[in-house]
């Protein structure tokens, strides 16, 4: 395959803020293209982007890509986020469709393919859970997205804001062919939610309001998990974002 080039696909993953000494803060962004292939898309420092090229979930975008040399994952390409354009974006009508030429059951057949991103459609959704983090990792996080911060201003036009990590890991457990597995979701729209509800509401709505919406709706009302695996454990299947979606079975609109 060529070491480089340029590329359209449409977002589907958008993984909350993580930091590390290499490429400061950044966001695991994954997009499947018109053959319905992944893409792995990084780094990107989201939070320093243009606004204009601030992309959402359905959104399509172009961007150039190059093979990065230290991820050797099928699906990983390294991006010049400078290139990124948003160029449409996928209609509620037409998402079924497109998803569903994705959509797997097992993941297990998935990694022995050497594919290391998936569309994963759970045969049942056993529970959703959350759990509160201590309060020294939450120092801990909250510290080091600061230090990156304060570094990345001193060289940038973008002024980033204070990013507040979640005080709660959200946690599914599922079962697929390969059997019942459990989780924790990365997906930033599940955190942004919180803290939207916990200003609102209060944190102990909050959570019931999670547990309402991620637990039983998504669940009853159809739902997929965008799984990613781990760069240094190729064995370990990560939560990078969840879909709603009215239920679709693998490939029954083509």
């Amino acid at each position: 395959m060529p070491t480089a080039g340029e590329a359209e696909a449409v977002i589907i993953v958008k993984a909350a803020p993580q930091v590390g000494r290499r490429h400061g803060e950044t966001v695991c962004c994954a997009g499947i293209d018109i053959y319905g292939n992944w893409l792995r898309l990084y780094p990107v420092a989201f939070r320093t982007l243009d606004h204009s090229r601030r992309f959402g979930r359905w959104d399509l975008i172009r961007f150039k890509w190059r093979l990065p040399k230290d991820d050797h994952r099928l699906e990983s390409r390294r991006i010049d986020q400078d290139s990124i354009e948003i160029v449409g974006a996928l209609k509620p009508s037409e998402r079924s469709k497109f998803l569903s030429k994705a959509i797997v059951t097992s993941l297990n057949s998935e990694r022995q393919a050497r594919r290391s991103f998936a569309l994963l459609k759970p045969l049942e959704v056993n529970s959703f859970r959350y759990e509160k983090k201590s309060k020294s990792d939450i120092d801990e996080e909250k510290e080091t997205f600061d230090a990156i911060r304060a570094q990345t201003d001193l060289f940038s036009k973008h002024v980033v804001r204070t990013y507040t990590p979640c005080p709660y890991l959200f946690k599914y457990r599922y079962r697929t062919d390969d059997g019942v597995r459990e989780g924790t979701c990365q997906d930033w729209e599940i955190e942004a939610t919180f803290h939207k509800w916990s200003r609102r509401y209060g944190e102990a709505k909050a959570l019931a309001e999670m547990q309402r919406v991620f637990g039983k709706e998504y669940p009853s009302n159809g739902m997929l998990l965008a799984m990613g695996t781990h760069s240094l454990h190729p064995d370990t299947w990560l939560i990078n974002g969840v879909v709603r979606q009215d239920d679709i079975s693998q490939h029954s609109l083509f």
